[in-house]
């Protein structure tokens, strides 16, 4: 047995108290019957009461069987149109279904709800507010990463693989290379660079000298003397030093406007020349071959969930604050822009009315297949908690009722008489 909430527990208690009520007055009633029917005499008032009692009973107990053949069989007995809701309960689900259709899925009825709501400025008020701004950031937040689990890692690879080389190999690599160097080389943007380099040279070539020497002595001819080859390495070295040094500090130095003239050379080279334009896309092609690249897609989107993940569950990430951010300002654009406002209100609108257009059949349906799905005797018995304590009034009305009117036509009956 399904375990009672505590609402239906509460209602429990209602009905039963409900249903003493209607009882105790029916009763009380037929006591009176009684007695005036056994020891009342013959007074005229003793009349009154018992056409009184008699009418008070005939209302209370045909007010009874009603209540109660909506629900089970009166007595247990299996009389014709009784015990309606188990009997019928495919059937009141069906018509409960097409009201609902009928009445509340149509999208005149949507629309206007929608349209006199006010929910497009309320949401923006919402919305505006940070509380209610970081609920939503958190959700999504939280979608977020319930989607990226839901992707299969390998497929994401693949996609995201596909996507790179495609986009790669639909660029030129040459070209490319060739308008990257002609913007470094305008202006002097690669001056500096090149002062760098030079420097760096020339430190390098101080700090490693000896070991030049030594790498140039063991190819050096054997009959050349030792004093003259270190003569001859010194003389050298020092040269290209002052060299490194003078293209450094002077930025027209001879050697470093034909090393420029030779960058903007290759760069106008890259650009038009078919055959570096071939080799730069076999390159390419050998690069995007290499194992290294899906390794590298891989790396790529696993950092990318491990971080989306990571700020999700952090409320004060930079995802969550921007989240926050955002959503607020939509908040507060929605309330302060018309235009805005408007074009979602339209949007909402049509939304509404496709849903009412293409899914109240299903939504009927939902509510039907539901139903007939309930067990008849626990859906009487929902259907008894949620309206017996109104309909045990019911029976009360009727015992009362039929009081007044035993008492009226009894009077009228005397006074024929």
């Amino acid at each position: 047995m399904r375990e009672a909430r505590p609402s239906e527990q509460s209602r429990h208690r209602q009905l039963v108290v409900a249903k003493r009520r209607a009882t105790a007055l029916l009763a009380a009633v037929s006591v009176v019957f009684l007695l005036s029917a056994v020891w009342g005499g013959d007074a005229t008032w003793v009349g009154y009461v018992e056409a009184t009692a008699a009418a008070s009973m005939v209302g209370g107990l045909a007010d009874w069987f009603a209540v109660t053949a909506l629900f089970r069989h009166p007595l247990g007995l299996p009389i014709p149109h009784t015990a309606i809701v188990v009997e019928r309960k495919d059937q009141f689900g069906a018509t409960l279904a097409g009201f609902m259709r009928e009445s509340f899925l149509t999208e005149e009825v949507l629309v206007e709800r929608v349209r006199s709501a006010g929910v497009v400025s309320r949401l923006g008020g919402w919305l505006a507010k940070e509380a209610n701004a970081s609920r939503v950031a958190a959700e999504l937040a939280d979608a977020a990463v319930a989607g990226a689990d839901l992707l299969r890692d390998d497929d994401v690879h693949r996609t995201l693989e596909d996507v790179v080389r495609d986009r790669i190999e639909a660029i030129p690599l040459a070209p490319l290379a060739g308008r990257a160097l002609r913007f470094f080389t305008e202006g002097g943007r690669h001056d500096e660079v090149l002062d760098a380099t030079f420097a760096g040279l020339d430190r390098y070539l101080a700090v490693h000298g000896q070991e030049l020497r030594r790498q140039l002595g063991t190819k050096s001819p054997w009959w050349l003397p030792g004093a003259v080859e270190d003569r001859i390495f010194d003389r050298l070295l020092d040269g290209v030093r002052t060299v490194l040094q003078e293209m450094a500090a002077d930025r027209h130095h001879t050697l470093r406007r034909q090393f420029d003239a030779r960058l903007h050379l290759l760069a106008a080279e890259l650009e038009t020349s078919a055959d570096l334009r071939q080799r730069g896309e076999r390159i390419k092609h050998e690069v995007l071959s290499q194992p290294q690249v899906r390794e590298w897609v891989a790396s790529l989107w696993a950092d990318a969930k491990g971080q989306l993940r990571a700020q999700a569950c952090d409320p004060g990430s930079e995802l969550r604050r921007r989240l926050v951010v955002g959503i607020m300002a939509g908040g507060r654009r929605l309330q302060d822009d018309p235009e805005l406002a408007a074009t979602v209100q339209r949007a909402l609108e049509r939304a509404v009315a496709y849903v009412a257009d293409h899914f109240d059949g299903d939504v009927a349906a939902f509510i039907s297949g539901t139903i007939a799905r309930w067990d008849a005797q626990e859906t009487a018995s929902r259907l008894e908690l949620l309206l017996g304590p109104d309909l045990q009034y019911v029976r009360i009305n009727g015992t009362v009722v039929g009081a007044v009117a035993g008492l009226a036509l009894h009077g009228v009956s005397a006074a024929l008489a």
